[in-house]
């Protein structure tokens, strides 16, 4: 009963924290392109007189709409002024909370890759909880250096920052914990750009505005450099959230720097559509991200690491007890793997029928990948995953 409420715990977070990210996601898209789409009102028209800057008429479910962008702030504030925080705050809690639960609490079988490091359960969640918290106060620090001002560099030095991260956690943690940890900081950075800095800067301006002053526009020139920041961090962070469904990612001999190309991908992305939204040439940013892309699947294709020859009759019993031995602890309907409380995926693999029915699958994260065992846990052998590869490029009999 226990698993099960653990495992329904962690269904429910994870719905949350993918719908309070599409709702945090779409604003900053929203409002990045809406901000590149705004044109200045006609002089001499009432928008122009109110000290509008820009404005964008649109057409949506049926409904016309007129959003404006003050040049400052408005004479005045209506009783109602809509805020966009809980987005940030909800999908931040949700994902470390969920963090916490698939992760932190099973430290020793999510995190720890004996091949990788030796640590302690305590230790993996001291280097995963230390990635994120240094992970902000070296890039609040860098915005608020000299670099601040100078956006292209900012950003390129930023990228090297989280680079270097992927690098460090590659070489501390296990593959899937890693790639999730570098997330968990971008995430961190975002979260706390909305809450110590954008936030507090807008209610300075709210505050002056409704005293009669003018709002000091340095508030409002960081909110919008960290928005821009925030808007280019969506993309790698969403697929970080993704990853964990693909092995030759994580798995990579090299994970760091496949993270650091499809990172660097998502970014132009991202850069293609801000300046078509302003109606600017950006193709050779879609080309440049192809490009990247390219080089992943190409770089993360597979090649099986040579194992020892085979000796003896490769026959189904023989795979099925290296399979009992070495994965059921953690694939069977009742896991004996120490933090393990559901099998993996839900890949039961007990029984003849099973291993027959997935052999690919069970050769592809044990022969190609390798990253099963986990961590390689229970010790597989290479001439176990041997035994395993000469069944399956057999055909997989089932005698």
């Amino acid at each position: 009963m226990e698993a099960h409420l653990i495992e329904i715990l962690g269904m429910l977070l994870r719905w949350l924290h993918v719908v309070a990210g599409i709702a945090w996601v779409g604003s900053s898209f929203y409002f990045i392109w809406l901000d590149a789409s705004l044109e200045p009102p006609e002089p001499g028209s009432d928008a122009a007189r109110k000290g509008v800057s820009g404005e964008l008429w649109a057409v949506h479910g049926g409904g016309f709409y007129n959003p404006q962008k003050y040049a400052v702030a408005p004479a005045w504030l209506p009783q109602r002024l809509h805020w966009f925080k809980w987005e940030a705050y909800t999908t931040w809690l949700s994902g470390t909370a969920l963090l916490v639960i698939v992760y932190w609490l099973r430290a020793q079988a999510m995190m720890v890759d004996p091949s990788v490091a030796e640590l302690t359960s305590a230790q993996a969640v001291g280097v995963g909880i230390a990635s994120m918290v240094f992970s902000w106060f070296a890039y609040d620090l860098l915005c608020r250096s000299p670099l601040g001002g100078r956006g292209g560099i900012l950003g390129a030095v930023v990228f090297g920052l989280l680079t270097l991260l992927a690098w460090e956690l590659s070489r501390t943690l296990g593959g899937r914990a890693a790639y999730l940890h570098v997330g968990a900081s971008i995430g961190t950075i975002m979260a706390a750009n909305v809450f110590f800095v954008i936030i507090p800067g807008q209610k300075r301006m709210v505050a002056a505005v409704k005293a009669g002053l003018a709002p000091d526009l340095a508030d409002g020139a960081r909110a919008k450099q960290r928005s821009i920041h925030n808007n280019y961090f969506t993309l790698p962070v969403v697929f970080i959230m993704i990853s964990n469904h693909y092995a030759a990612t994580y798995g990579h001999p090299q994970a760091w720097a496949v993270l650091a190309l499809i990172g660097a991908a998502g970014v132009l992305i991202r850069h293609f559509f801000n300046l078509r939204h302003k109606g600017a040439f950006a193709w050779p940013c879609l080309a440049a991200s192809a490009a990247l892309l390219g080089a992943v699947a190409v770089w993360t294709a597979p090649r099986v690491q040579p194992l020892p020859p085979v000796t003896g009759p490769v026959t189904l019993d023989r795979v099925r007890a290296i399979v009992g031995e070495r994965c059921v602890t953690c694939h069977s309907q009742a896991p004996t793997f120490p933090g393990i409380t559901q099998p993996p995926a839900g890949l039961v693999l007990q029984g003849a029928g099973a291993i027959v029915q997935n052999a690919q699958r069970i050769y592809q994260q044990v022969v190609v990948t390798r990253i099963m065992p986990l961590g390689n846990s229970t010790k597989i052998t290479d001439e176990e995953r041997a035994v395993i590869a000469a069944w399956v490029s057999a055909g997989a009999p089932s005698k």
